[in-house]
């Protein structure tokens, strides 16, 4: 196993990571990174601290998950004229993945930041990495999905079972079913992948059910938990508490490597939960503190998806940096107005965000068992708890008894 951590938290980043770039339409742009690395610069975040910058992944790395006739398609591919097709070869020319310069190159680093997250907690050089480049958990073995080309987070995962570990946690909060993830290690027992999404009978990409487990010595390592559009911080909250916890507990993970996309915030998009900052904020702290209680404090956290650019990813991606610092900023911060400066100048139309939170109440009761919660009266919070308790007793009863612990009980 690797030996004791020298430094408590390590940053990775290149300007690099700024070359992921699709189509100027796309809602995944760079500089929703850009803005996040000056707001946490800004905010004297960095003081004292050198960022770690990586280098692309060989193919060889790459290999350890995805095909070589795929990555050969991504190192030529171009974009088909005219409108897209609907199902291009290898998931390149969608309109969701088109393919854009140097694709491979930039892709390339994005693995090679996380894998160099992965390398300073397996050396014991750091407790904590983080990597806000890295999240793209959709990519699949031989085909781009949801805007991913490469798949890092499983990529990093593969060379953590290589190098010393053999119980590995993968926390996925983003508002897609982290799939890409799961599927590599579905059949894997030295892996547990959890995923907390928006249901996907509401949400490409349709897959996360609870009843999607994990395979042969591997059935029980897969948790699902499908939240139900409009969920807010406090019932999400309840949610992940309710399945994380006594998960972790039980498989006793040597390190955590936490997906922390933003794109469940009331803002995005892309998609229908009611998130706030002060919400993601407070499952960020949470998943640090499972990864000190349970693994040793070793933490890898990576971005993922988020396409509020201005007014969320920045705030909410700030305070995941701080996490891993150990640096953590009060969400009343006020933003500075250097970087106000900076980002009403870029977007002149949308209102900056005043302070590093949204002002929300993050407090939640935790899930008392089947049957369990206080009805308030209103009939909308009433059965929203409702809801989040059907899918926490579902996710608990699909997997709580193969690890061991009672799915009824709220202790476990």
């Amino acid at each position: 196993m690797p030996g004791r951590a020298r430094s408590d938290g390590t940053v990775v980043w290149t300007d690099q990571f700024l070359d992921y770039k699709w189509t100027p339409e796309h809602p995944m742009r760079p500089v929703r990174l850009k803005f996040t690395m000056a707001l946490a610069e800004t905010l004297g975040l960095f003081e004292g601290v050198e960022a770690i910058s990586p280098q692309a992944a060989t193919e060889g790395e790459l290999l350890r998950i995805h095909t070589h006739d795929y990555i050969e398609a991504v190192k030529h591919a171009q974009q088909p004229p005219g409108e897209p097709p609907l199902a291009p070869p290898y998931g390149l020319g969608s309109s969701d993945n088109p393919v854009f310069p140097h694709m491979h190159e930039a892709a390339s680093v994005i693995v090679g930041g996380t894998l160099a997250a992965a390398r300073e907690i397996a050396a014991g050089r750091t407790r904590r990495a983080v990597s806000i480049g890295g999240g793209m958990h959709h990519a699949m073995p031989n085909s781009a999905a949801g805007f991913c080309v490469y798949n890092d987070a499983a990529v990093a995962i593969s060379w953590l079972l290589d190098h010393g570990f053999d119980r590995i946690a993968y926390l996925d909060v983003d508002v897609h079913h982290g799939d890409g993830v799961q599927r590599a290690f579905y059949g894997d027992p030295r892996v547990l992948t959890m995923s907390i999404h928006q249901h996907p009978a509401t949400l490409w990409p349709n897959t996360g059910w609870a009843e999607e487990t994990g395979a042969g010595k591997a059935e029980g390592t897969a948790l699902n938990l499908a939240i139900m559009p409009g969920t807010r911080d406090g019932l999400w909250l309840r949610g992940f508490h309710a399945v994380a916890s006594g998960a972790l507990a039980a498989f006793r993970p040597q390190i955590v490597v936490s997906q922390c996309g933003v794109d469940t915030h009331r803002e995005d998009p892309l998609a229908d939960l009611e998130l706030s900052v002060d919400g993601q904020r407070a499952a960020f702290l949470a998943m640090r503190e499972l990864a000190d209680r349970y693994a040793e404090g070793r933490w890898l956290a990576i971005g993922g998806g988020g396409y509020g650019l201005i007014r969320v990813v920045p705030r909410a991606w700030t305070h995941l940096l701080a996490a891993a610092l150990d640096r953590d900023i009060d969400p009343a911060t006020p933003i500075p107005q250097e970087w106000t400066d900076l980002a009403t100048a870029y977007a002149p139309n949308i209102a900056p965000p005043a302070t590093m939170g949204d002002g929300a109440d993050v407090t939640f009761e935790p899930w008392d068992g089947p049957g369990g919660g206080r009805e308030t009266g209103d009939d909308r919070v009433d059965r929203a708890r409702r809801a989040l308790d059907t899918s926490v007793l579902a996710t608990r009863r699909a997997t709580f008894g193969l690890l061991g612990l009672d799915p009824e009980d709220p202790r476990d």
